[in-house]
């Protein structure tokens, strides 16, 4: 049965992706009461990396579509934690973004709005956040973005 969040990013054309494993020692999220703490999920593509440097060999508008790529797998990563029903999901609290960029390039909130915007497309009003948009030298196996999540859940 696909509930209304589900529906709703049928019509947007985002089919959520089986959560990801965590990559090393860690677990792919944390519930404490009714929050849902989301590791960092980077950028990929049905699989395959997103790798690139803003500033160097990405546009920001590409580096904002890997950043959608990252929402994309951390509503998958909300899914799993709230069992399967994503309708449990009361609200997006906070994104974290890391963006592997330059030291010259400065449009990393442009580059994680492309993480919010989804957000807000697919969720509306509990899409909007509070949110961080940081530079990073590098990142973990070459990727462009990756952002963590706080989700409040019921």
């Amino acid at each position: 049965m696909t509930g209304q969040i589900e529906t709703r990013l049928g019509e947007l054309g985002v089919t959520l992706p089986d959560a990801p494993a965590p990559a090393a020692n860690y677990v792919p999220y944390v519930i404490v009461g009714d929050m849902v703490y989301v590791s960092g999920q980077i950028s990929n593509n049905g699989g395959d990396l997103i790798k690139g440097r803003l500033g160097d060999s990405m546009e920001t508008a590409e580096g904002a579509a890997a950043a959608k790529s990252c929402a994309i797998s951390l509503l998958a990563q909300c899914k799993a934690a709230c069992g399967g029903d994503l309708d449990r999901l009361v609200k997006v609290v906070k994104l974290v973004g890391f963006v592997n960029s330059t030291a010259d390039f400065t449009e990393q909130p442009q580059v994680i709005n492309g993480a919010s915007d989804f957000m807000v497309e697919a969720l509306g009003d509990a899409g909007r956040h509070a949110r961080s948009a940081v530079s990073a030298a590098s990142l973990p196996l070459g990727v462009a973005v990756e952002i963590e999540a706080i989700f409040q859940i019921k």
